[in-house]
């Protein structure tokens, strides 16, 4: 199992540095693209951080020489030289297409390239692209270290070449692939939310508790998380916004209710923001 030498990642979010780490925890080289000098110093901070945790869970991880595999910037220049790159900015779909082209631009013709996206369609992104057929999805799940799941989206432009190396460097990193055609929210967005969003209601028509829906789904079905504090976990904004998109594109089933508008309203957006459908002390 093979994994790209230098990898770029476009974005240090949350899903951009565990993107990164993982990939750097197997023995790439890493450059991490961000906006500006004071997002790419978050990025520098948040990347150190998640390299710390890795080390005191495993000691075989060495977080120094790690560490020393990861340059972080702002030039997109600096990803001339990666062989796969993945683009982890934002839900949006304007600002993808701006990250995607502008590394486009730089990499070599034999250079692939792929969305983190959790459910825009990859086909349109494909198609602002000037080698679409070296593009496809890879979709992480979050937290990224310890998620075993990688959804691997593939467009009808997508080479079938890729499709095979991206099942071998998931494989690499340690966590299992599951190949989708590009469709509205893939296979895994698409579940989850049906189930997040219909315990939002079951909440909202006062059926039952949110710890009692969790525990429903955790004990009853299985679940690791039940979906409204994976919901907290995901983001309650990331969660809206899926669902106004798989709203948009698939129909009423997906009709965000009005206590996950309330939420973002308000700011609690879940683990992130300390407030979601549970609450989160600090450090938690």
């Amino acid at each position: 199992m093979t994994l790209p030498a230098a990898v770029g990642v476009i974005g240090s979010g949350r899903m951009g540095a565990g993107i990164a780490q993982v990939f750097a925890q197997a023995g790439a080289e890493i450059t991490v693209i961000e906006r500006d000098d004071t997002a790419a110093e978050h990025a520098r901070a948040r990347l150190e951080d998640g390299v710390a945790k890795a080390a005191a869970r495993d000691a075989s991880v060495d977080a120094e020489r790690l560490l020393t595999r990861v340059r972080v910037g702002t030039d997109f220049a600096h990803l001339a030289g990666a062989e796969l790159v993945i683009e982890a900015v934002p839900e949006a779909f304007e600002m993808k297409v701006e990250a995607l082209t502008a590394a486009e631009k730089v990499l070599g013709a034999s250079a692939w390239l792929s969305t983190n996206t959790s459910s825009l369609s990859v086909t349109d992104l494909a198609g602002t692209l000037q080698r679409p057929e070296r593009f496809c999805g890879l979709h992480f799940f979050n937290p990224v270290p310890p998620s075993a799941l990688v959804e691997i989206v593939i467009t009808p432009r997508t080479a079938p070449e890729l499709r095979a190396q991206a099942e071998t460097w998931v494989a690499a990193l340690g966590k299992t692939p599951i190949v989708v055609n590009d469709a509205p929210g893939f296979a895994s967005s698409r579940l989850g939310a049906a189930i997040a969003l219909e315990a939002m209601r079951m909440l909202e028509e006062g059926v039952a508790s949110a710890e009692d829906i969790d525990t429903a789904m955790v004990l009853g079905y299985r679940h690791a998380t039940g979906p409204l504090r994976t919901s907290d976990l995901v983001g309650l904004d990331v969660r809206l916004g899926i669902a106004e998109y798989l709203h948009e594109t698939l129909g009423d089933r997906f009709a965000p209710p009005q206590i996950l508008r309330d939420k973002v309203a308000a700011g609690d957006l879940g683990r992130k923001s300390g407030r979601g459908f549970f609450d989160y002390p600090a450090g938690s």
